[in-house]
């Protein structure tokens, strides 16, 4: 199992940041995911769902996304999503916007990523944990780089 949190402040209002998370732009911060779309209950209440297709290399993989938590008020803003992918890897992801000040944002970013079956489980003790440090940076300068547009 692969666990991660991160932090990183964004020169930015809580508001405009949270604005990524919205459907209409999660491919702004998600740039591999080619599909996300609403298929039960709303984008802001707990247990919406939602079908994602995100391209891998020249694979594509479509599954479903849950909403397990969300908030959404002035001060703090978050959002925690679970899917299966690959009927092998639960993957479970949780964005935290926490109000600094006026112009600036603390975004936490956590999770974890854990096998649900024999290969999942064999492909998780040879996963690469630089490697996936490395995306979860990606991810917090990606959204640190939208936030400013």
């Amino acid at each position: 199992m692969i666990h991660w949190e991160e932090e990183k402040i964004i020169e930015t209002n809580i508001e405009q940041v949270w604005e990524l998370f919205a459907d209409r732009n999660i491919q702004r911060i998600m740039p591999k995911v080619e599909e996300h779309v609403l298929v039960e209950k709303s984008e802001t209440e707990v247990g919406a769902l939602h079908r994602q297709t995100y391209r891998e290399g020249k694979r594509l993989e479509t599954y479903t996304v849950e909403t397990l938590a969300y908030e959404d008020s002035p001060e703090k803003k978050q959002k925690t999503i679970a899917f299966i992918i690959g009927k092998s890897f639960q993957v479970t992801a949780s964005f935290t916007l926490e109000k600094v000040d006026e112009n600036r944002t603390k975004l936490i970013y956590s999770g974890q990523n854990k096998g649900v079956n024999f290969v999942g489980k064999a492909m998780m003790k040879l996963a690469n944990k630089k490697g996936n440090e490395k995306v979860v940076q990606e991810f917090l300068d990606r959204v640190d780089q939208e936030a400013k547009i």
